[in-house]
């Protein structure tokens, strides 16, 4: 082990989480603190998310030393907390691949081992799985009589939205033993917001009169049996008079609870006991600090929740100097300008302020912007019915978080033509969060809606046009969809002027082939251009702007004037490159002879890696669409390289 490495003498002796249940409780919290400081040592090297993993070091060891995974299925919400859990189930030699190409995932994975039962990275799944598992295995799922009981770990950010509360009414309606351990932290990316997090809130605040409950509980059957009727209703009078676990209770579960997260021996006494007698579901509400033990994370705002790799002893991140802004600060900066002309622009994201860039414009007006938490189909459908109320919103959302409110794209925006205008941050391959967080498929979902006005912007600069463009339209619903990174340092224009709806620009006029361009690729459609005029050919590339509506002239266009014409999108099948195929056959121009080439990302989920190289297993490089024209215009492949 390396010396700048904690020192872990207890950690180092565990194979698997089983080894936990021959240590006595000291060492228990032992293992805890050594847990910590390797997470935190691993994180530093690889970055990820920090503080989330470091707020449930205590719980994770609790359920481990108790319960018996992996037949028990443990089942993380969002899991960007299971850094330690991964330490702890066999991983520990591979934690510092982190994130990387070829290594873990940032996230729970089911082919990365048994003790991920069940995927995640969105949240407000676990409680769904885990009654998933409950079930099956009472119905002879799985042949092995061991496995029975499921625990769902769910942050109180995640327990806001509607699919946990879907779960626990059908948790609470079937009745199985099921465990719901909720992490309340009071954070999940942003502070969380709304009614539940002031509930819980208020839930903490009355935690003596909970050791008051419990310990009337207790003595009631000490009582004489004419006096026991009378002490239970004074103590659902209580229950109900102080909040206690009413609403959970009201949903069929038991209320354990609130106790302290990073209190070992509580911790093990609670679970203890509820692993021992639990009958119905149970909720267990632990109370944690997100960034918990590592001081440059309990006092950034955040609290640690993700960082790049960073010193130790200082915090301070170890980030590459760029000269070009990021596309989702452009996108905040051009919207704030908006806003300052327009006082019916308002914004709303999904408990991504700062990821999404409002934070900024909150900061400018506080009264414009809203954060709904996680509740995308909420945030959707709040956005069209200000729309219909004459203001005009910016629904902000990532490419795979929009992926949850689709069927309020849908019926409540673009059935009624309401002119919400969406803002798809992460568009395309993100990097290290890989296939879980990439904007794939928005330009296939949103293209197929009518009425959909779909723009990508090909540089920052494009993009402040294309906020300026949304702003403008109000004749329906729009999209404009933009990366995760820098941008390409290109000059930047004041304020944005708004595009001629569904008319793209040609940037470089050529011969033979055809290059139409959608999205960010363009930089890479110009590599492939200098390379290919190293060949003698020079091809015409044109930036498509619009996905929906088309640009009927230029495509017609480009193919008359050209044997091949080749379109480029960072994005699924059935996406842009699929609606100028249609537009092309409606015309009949494949009956001319046409050569005609889509290049779109591959049918199958890419794996986390540098953006760079996911794109390259994409195939959708400069080499890759130098190696397209030569193959297009039968010169085969000779000379080109894959990057």
């Amino acid at each position: 082990m390396s010396s700048d490495r904690p020192a872990t003498p207890l950690l180092d002796t565990l194979q698997s989480p089983a080894d936990l249940k021959r240590l006595s409780d000291p060492q228990l919290r032992q293992v805890a603190d050594e847990l910590r400081a390797e997470t935190i040592s691993a994180v530093s090297e690889t970055g990820g998310h920090l503080g989330a993993g470091l707020g449930v070091v205590e719980l994770t060891v609790a359920i481990h030393a108790v319960f018996n995974t992996p037949r028990d299925r443990l089942v993380w919400d969002v899991s960007h907390q299971c850094y330690p859990h991964k330490i702890l189930t066999g991983r520990r030699d591979r934690i510092r691949t982190l994130r990387q190409k070829d290594g873990l995932s940032g996230f729970t994975k089911r082919s990365e081992s048994p003790y991920d039962p069940f995927g995640a990275a969105h949240s407000s799944t676990s409680i769904s799985a885990a009654l998933g598992f409950k079930v099956a295995h009472d119905l002879g799922g799985t042949p092995d009589p061991a496995l029975g009981d499921a625990i769902a770990v769910i942050g109180d950010g995640s327990m806001s939205a509607g699919m946990a509360f879907e779960a626990m009414n059908n948790a609470g309606h079937l009745g199985k033993r099921l465990f719901v351990v909720l992490n309340d932290n009071e954070m999940s990316i942003a502070p969380p917001t709304g009614a539940l997090s002031s509930y819980l809130s208020r839930l903490y605040a009355e935690a003596p009169l909970h050791d008051l409950k419990a310990a009337a509980k207790g003595a009631l059957s000490l009582l004489p049996p004419p006096l026991q009727d009378a002490a239970h209703r004074a103590k659902d009078m209580l229950k109900h008079s102080v909040l206690g676990g009413t609403m959970f209770e009201e949903l069929g579960f038991n209320y354990v609870g609130p106790i302290d997260g990073h209190d070992m021996e509580q911790l093990l006494a609670v679970m203890r006991i509820v692993h021992q007698r639990a009958q119905k579901p149970t909720l267990i509400h632990v109370i944690t600090k997100k960034g918990k033990g590592y001081r440059p994370a309990e006092l950034a705002a955040d609290k640690g929740h993700a960082t790049a790799k960073f010193d130790v002893l200082t915090g301070k991140q170890k980030k590459a100097p760029s000269n070009a802004p990021s596309y989702t600060k452009v996108f905040a900066e051009a919207l704030i300008k908006a806003g300052e002309v327009d006082d019916k622009i308002v914004a709303v994201t999904a408990a991504m302020p700062d990821g999404t860039g409002l934070n900024l414009f909150a900061e400018r007006f506080p009264e414009r912007c809203f954060d709904v938490g996680i509740a995308e189909q909420h945030g959707v459908t709040f956005c069209g019915a200000m729309a219909a109320g004459g203001l005009k919103p910016f629904c902000t959302m990532y490419s795979t978080f929009l992926q949850r409110g689709y069927d309020q794209v849908v019926h409540d925006v673009a059935l009624q033509g309401l002119p919400v205008r969406f803002a798809i941050d992460r568009a395309g391959l993100v990097g290290a969060d890989g296939a879980t967080h990439a904007g794939s498929f928005d330009i296939g979902f949103m293209t197929n809606l009518p009425g959909m006005v779909v723009m990508a912007a090909a540089d920052e600069a494009e993009l402040v046009h294309m906020v300026a463009t949304a702003a403008a339209y109000d004749d329906g619903p729009s999209a404009f969809r933009f990366p995760r990174g820098e941008g390409e340092g290109v000059e930047m224009p004041e304020r944005g002027i708004p595009l001629e709806i569904g008319k793209g620009r040609m940037i470089q006029e050529g011969a033979r082939v055809a290059i139409l361009s959608f999205g960010t690729r363009l930089g890479e459609v110009m590599k492939a251009s200098e390379a290919l005029r190293a060949r003698g050919i020079t091809p015409t590339v044109a930036d498509a702007r619009f996905a929906k509506p088309l640009d009927r002239d230029l495509i017609l266009q480009l193919a008359a004037d050209h044997e091949a014409l080749i379109t480029i999108e960072e994005g699924a099948v059935g996406g842009f490159g699929s609606h100028v195929a249609q537009l092309l056959a409606e015309e009949g121009v494949f009956d001319s002879g046409l050569k005609y080439r889509s290049m779109v990302l591959p049918d199958s989920f890419i794996d986390q890696a540098n953006p760079a190289d996911m794109y390259a297993a994409a195939g959708l490089n400069a080499p890759d669409i130098e190696a397209k024209v030569l193959e297009v215009l039968g010169l085969g492949h000779v000379g080109a390289k894959r990057a």
